[in-house]
């Protein structure tokens, strides 16, 4: 049987891996174990940050809708309740850009989800009223 020499596709693993580690300090850049150890866990770090990415984003949409609300005299979690009671399904990513972009948009659909929330509020405050008149009669 043939020896087979491994060089070719060590030195090809090895220069795989010291080109994703351009960039980085010291013998992490060009000492292969240490540069192998680094590019591992620049990978782990990548992963985990993929997911970390879209909570922060979340958040900034949210702390964006909250500062555009306010303006108007609700909170953020009125709105939301409100836009949902209303039957208005836009995500939070086009509500935060709607926000900066296009204030009277913004306005039209703070003036729908309050609204809809005094609309509610009507409804349950009557049944409430209703419901402590059939007590006091009974």
């Amino acid at each position: 049987m043939a020896r087979v020499k491994r060089g070719v596709t060590s030195h090809a693993k090895h220069k795989k891996t010291l080109k994703a580690a351009k960039g980085f300090y010291g013998r992490r850049k060009n000492t292969i174990r240490a540069a192998k150890a680094a590019v591992d866990r620049s990978k782990q770090f990548a992963t985990r940050d993929r997911r970390v990415k879209k909570r922060n984003f979340r958040a900034l949409w949210i702390q964006r809708i909250n500062a555009g609300v306010r303006e108007h005299g609700l909170t953020y979690a009125r709105f939301i309740d409100g836009l949902n009671k209303a039957g208005i399904e836009v995500d939070r990513k086009v509500l935060s850009d709607i926000a900066i972009h296009e204030p009277e948009a913004f306005a039209a659909l703070v003036e729908q989800a309050k609204t809809a929330l005094a609309y509610i509020k009507d409804e349950s405050e009557t049944a409430h009223a209703k419901a402590v008149g059939e007590k006091l009669a009974a």
